[in-house]
């Protein structure tokens, strides 16, 4: 059998259950039927936050390993300058795709990379043959970035470059994108471009595509109509989604029928933080607007992605194609008015720039969130959402089809094993055959994954592993495996079904808590005084995961954060 070509799909701050796939109201036919005819995993683990999470798949470590154990945009003064605090996917990794690419495939991009804004980090210096890219964590989807042309209000996001997009090597004003760019249709039409340009001799070799969308994350735009199938549809406001999205998963299996739902957390004041009894009508609109706008983002995407599918389906290329579609963590609830996006004040930099009356939201020149509320209907049962160690943040939806692994099972086969982000590249490199270099590779050090492939497991085939499975694998983590998290000094680890969280004020009570997650999906009963003991054995574990993957620790003013119990 020829080799296996590769199709990497990634969604930006996609929710849980944001799919039609994983009980969500929201119109992704075309993801759907990846599901149909695949697999979704109900208990895949992402980092929490987009970078951390790339540097993780495109290299099988941890992202404090691999270059982004902090993001760019904010790393602290006191781990500046420290291993794998680089805030770029750095050279202690062999990337995938340049793996890839010398064992003979074609490696293309093309989406958001956000793993390197300096031009010996793009990604034509990481293994992709052609790439089409947006750099920096966001953008306007329509590619309009009016404070380009006044240097001294550039938002704090993108203080650090005024590149946004490149091709290959070639730098891409905002202004040279056209008039009718919109990112998810861009990065469809550039990926379908350099399939249908292969060479002959491209066409003999398998390809590796990495499409990873800069949809849904802020700011939340999409063309009118693919917002306009959802007018009304949120009218009745976030805990009513939420709610209806929980007892659709239980239906669907991928939730327990025993899954308690954390409450949703909204620490911070301001319109789209407070409870809906408590809005005006005209706040409901404006609120239950973003959640229309977020909606129509999911489908536009699901519909671009509709477009490489069926072009790899009429090139006969489909079958043999592994086609991996997840989100790189929960669903975004951060209020962009309590956070450093902009250097002032946000929404005077809105009044300046943008139109955000209801009738021209989801436009161009418009600019919006949508906030915890909605988030947590998307994470749900889970507790949090993006950007933090609770489950919310960092468990995602995945999808995996490929007929020679996926075939033989039932239509809408759901698998409940523990899997992370990190398996993704030794799982690639198994199934292409590619032998990772090991410690040394091209001259200098390198690090092996700390992932582990799928394959034993999907295949369920005659060999056992080095973590005591035998051939008939029921698992692919074994229950002794540990898997840390660590993010705006926000933690977590994880021993089989045991998880402690650390979850700092004011969003959690800024201890060390324990849960049982098969009992307890929604990290709601907190059994560290119950447990003692195991608390203990996984604080320890924390200590050990710290060391091996250089965790640096919170700022000495912040205090005490391993609590020894």
């Amino acid at each position: 059998m020829a080799r296996p070509n590769f199709l990497v799909v990634v969604a930006d701050d996609l929710g849980f259950s944001d799919l039609g796939a994983f009980g969500g109201e929201i119109k992704t036919p075309h993801i759907d039927s990846l599901a149909k005819d695949g697999i979704r995993f109900t208990d895949f683990h992402a980092a929490s936050a987009c970078s951390p999470t790339r540097s993780m798949l495109l290299s099988g470590t941890d992202n404090h390993i691999a270059g982004v154990g902090a993001m760019i945009e904010s790393i602290p003064e006191h781990k500046k300058g420290k291993p794998g605090y680089e805030g770029y996917l750095n050279d202690r990794v062999a990337a995938l795709p340049e793996l890839l690419r010398d064992a003979g495939y074609l490696t293309l991009m093309s989406g958001k990379w956000h793993l390197g804004l300096s031009k010996d980090r793009w990604p034509h210096a990481r293994g992709f043959d052609r790439s089409y890219t947006l750099l920096p964590g966001a953008a306007n989807h329509y590619g309009w970035e009016p404070q380009l042309e006044e240097p001294d209000s550039l938002p704090g996001l993108l203080a650090r470059t005024q590149v946004f997009y490149v091709e290959d090597d070639k730098h891409i004003r905002p202004s040279d994108l056209g008039e009718n760019f919109y990112s998810s249709d861009r990065f469809a039409d550039k990926m379908l471009q350099y399939l249908r340009e292969r060479t002959e001799e491209d066409k003999a070799k398998p390809f590796f595509a990495y499409l990873p969308f800069s949809a849904p994350h802020w700011p939340l735009q999409a063309p009118e109509e693919d917002i306009a199938p959802y007018r009304g549809r949120y009218d009745q406001g976030p805990e009513h989604l939420r709610q209806e999205r929980i007892r659709s998963l239980k239906k669907e299996g991928l939730v327990p029928d025993h899954a308690v739902p954390h409450d949703a957390v909204a620490a911070h004041t301001g319109l789209l933080s407070r409870s809906w009894d408590t809005l005006t009508p005209e706040e409901k609109k404006f609120s239950a607007r973003t959640m229309e706008t977020y909606a129509g983002m999911v489908q536009r995407m699901d519909t671009q992605l509709g477009r490489v599918l069926d072009f790899l389906r009429e090139s006969d290329e489909l079958e043999n194609t592994f086609v991996l579609f997840m989100s790189d963590n929960g669903a975004e609830g951060l209020l962009l008015e309590s956070a450093p996006v902009v250097n002032g004040n946000i929404f005077d930099h809105i009044k300046k720039y943008y139109d955000n009356s209801l009738a021209n939201m989801g436009r161009y020149n418009s600019y919006v969130w949508y906030g915890p509320h909605w988030a947590s209907a998307g994470t749900a049962p889970s507790w949090l959402y993006k950007a933090f160690t609770a489950e919310g943040g960092i468990r995602v939806p995945l999808i995996v089809r490929f007929p020679a692994l996926t075939g033989s099972r039932p239509t809408h086969s759901i698998e409940h094993a523990f899997c992370t982000v990190m398996d993704i590249t030794p799982t690639i490199l198994d199934l292409a055959g590619v032998k990772h270099p090991g410690t040394e590779w091209k001259g200098r050090k390198i690090v092996t994954p700390r992932g582990r492939s799928w394959l034993p497991y999907l295949s369920r085939k005659g060999h056992g592993d080095d973590e005591g499975n035998n051939g008939n694998l029921t698992v692919i983590h074994s229950e002794d495996s540990v898997h840390g998290w660590e993010l705006f000094d926000r933690m977590g680890i994880r021993k089989g079904k045991w998880k402690a969280t650390f979850i700092p004020k004011p969003y959690g009570p800024e201890k060390w808590q324990l849960f049982d997650l098969e009992q307890d999906p929604g990290e709601t009963q907190d059994l560290g005084d119950i447990e003692g003991s195991k608390l203990k054995e996984l604080l320890l574990a924390w200590d050990e995961y710290v060391e091996e993957v250089g965790v640096v620790g919170a700022a000495p003013e912040y205090g005490t954060l391993v609590i020894d119990p």
